[in-house]
């Protein structure tokens, strides 16, 4: 029972660091990967040292002990099995809805990379299963609730290891399955876990990191789109392009500012609609800052961004587990499964992610309001007072921006102790990654109501021309929905137009843009 397509693309997972397209590309795309002989072998050799560590008198962590707050415990060789066993099935202890697919193979793909880096002694036939796992398209069920960020992401992550060991439940088409037959059938075999390789398998921030790739990958499709929505609007209500020049940015010479605003105004050149605005008689001195400084907000998100992204390709050379095993042999405790790095970025993005969509909200409202949108139908309705036009999708623009900043709230500022005050500060990063994740779809909505009402606006201006990038996203926008008429169920268009975007068609058209000027 295979529930994911896998892709033909393979991804070499090793010792050396993953990218964080190949990441995307395995949990999103179902590219499948495939291990480094000379990592296996490395792996082979540092297991012989934990084999030995474990015959030894000298208690070792996670080797000849209990586990957190147990640590003191010394358990005698015959019971280890059981140890490991009990570990993860303790320690599987989430609950609620289920994370996504994706989520849950990108963290098993960096637990692997992890694994194959040769610091957490594992058997090479325990990464070899859990690549088996990973390129059989079985989706372990991974509870949403039960990682503190600290001492990695736990409970998720033993929900996969619980799946590796033949129990637990998979998600089908129809609902969760029994691992158990769902391994049979693809001819995967369940594991016994040996000494330390249940913390192996537990001990990582893959959570947090995995959903931070893809949120990456996700926001820099959206802020370039946010330029070009941002563009559509200036351009709907007769604002001015100077204030894009590039002269103007290099005065604050922040790159993704400077990035934005070429953005903008390579969308908006060409354009009948400024054009007509632009002599000496036009008696607007300065728009909205909403309009004016959409290059500046924009720039700053993106600026987050390309932080974020540092912090990730850092975390993608890191191998987390607790204790690892140093390259002269030696199995020594520490602390970097701590979240903090990555929590903190997290919360950093949903806050650049809630401004770019307070700010998109306030351009649509602008559009709508008679009093504001210079000239343009209140409401964008075909018929004002018999028709509502766009009034309520702004209504469901605004309740979603209200929700992204309660999503902007940091849940890296939060702890909590647990494991009888052992674990007496976490970091909450898994926390971060989940609202992330609703503000990057909150956005997408968002950004959907922008470019639905400024499509609406610009056909109001005929028959002077939007500029040609303009004018071809509005031109893709009335491919699946209709222009001004009539009101009609509106719902069913934000879908649509949510869909457009996420499938990156119109982020091609500014791309062809900014190549062009």
């Amino acid at each position: 029972m295979v529930l994911m397509t896998i892709g033909t693309q393979r991804v070499l997972v090793g010792a050396d660091p993953l990218t964080l397209s190949e990441v995307v590309a395995v949990a999103r795309h179902g590219a499948a990967v495939e291990l480094a002989p000379a990592a296996l072998a490395r792996l082979a050799q540092v297991r012989r040292h934990i084999d030995e560590l474990a015959h030894s008198e000298r208690p070792v962590y996670g080797v000849s002990t209990g586990f957190g707050a147990l640590a003191l415990r010394h358990i005698p060789p015959e019971r280890r099995t059981d140890l490991q066993r009990s570990l993860i099935r303790s320690h599987a202890a989430g609950a609620g809805t289920p994370v996504e697919a994706e989520v849950v193979r990108a963290m098993m793909l960096l637990r692997l990379r992890t694994l194959m880096s040769g610091h957490t002694g594992v058997r090479p036939g325990t990464a070899q299963a859990l690549a088996g796992l990973l390129d059989s398209g079985l989706i372990p069920v991974v509870p949403e609730y039960g990682s503190l960020g600290c001492s990695g992401d736990l409970a998720p992550l033993a929900a996969v290891a619980l799946a590796l060991m033949g129990e637990g439940s998979v998600l089908g088409p129809e609902g969760e399955y029994p691992i158990a037959q769902a391994l049979t059938d693809c001819g995967l075999t369940p594991i016994t876990l040996a000494e330390k390789e249940g913390l192996a398998l537990t001990n990582g921030t893959d959570g947090m990191l995995g959903m931070l790739a893809l949120a990456i990958a996700d926001l820099h499709r959206l802020f370039d789109f946010a330029d070009l929505t941002a563009a559509m609007s200036v351009e709907a209500q007769l604002g001015t392009d100077r204030v894009f020049a590039a002269d103007l940015q290099q005065l604050r010479p922040h790159p993704g500012q400077a990035t934005a605003a070429a953005n903008m105004r390579a969308a908006l050149a060409g354009s009948e609609i400024m054009a007509s605005h632009r002599g000496d008689d036009c008696p607007r001195v300065q728009d909205a800052y909403s309009l004016r400084c959409a290059p500046q907000v924009h720039g700053a998100a993106r600026d987050t961004l390309a932080h974020a992204e540092t912090v990730a390709e850092r975390e993608l050379s890191s191998a987390i587990d607790n204790p690892v095993v140093l390259a002269d042999g030696r199995v020594e405790s520490n602390g970097n499964f701590h979240g903090a790095p990555v929590g903190y970025v997290l919360d950093f993005l949903a806050i650049a992610v809630a401004d770019v969509a307070s700010i998109a909200e306030r351009r649509t409202d602008r559009m709508l309001d008679v009093n504001r949108s210079h000239g343009l139908p209140a409401f964008l309705a075909a018929d004002p007072g018999v028709d509502s036009g766009y009034m309520i999708a702004q209504y469901t623009q605004a309740g979603v921006v209200s929700e992204l900043k309660r999503c902007a709230a940091p849940a890296s500022v939060d702890s909590i102790p647990s494991s009888a005050m052992q674990e007496d500060h976490v970091s909450m990063g898994w926390a971060a990654a989940r609202k992330l994740r609703r503000a990057v779809d909150g956005l997408t909505t968002v950004l959907a109501i922008e470019l639905l009402t400024a499509a609406r606006a610009l056909d109001f201006r005929a028959p002077l021309r939007p500029a040609p990038v303009t004018g071809a996203a509005r031109d893709l926008v009335r491919e699946r929905v209709p222009g001004p008429g009539p009101d009609r169920h509106l719902a069913p268009d934000i879908a649509a137009v949510t869909e457009l975007i996420r499938s990156g068609a119109i982020n091609h058209l500014l791309d062809q843009g900014v190549s062009n000027s």
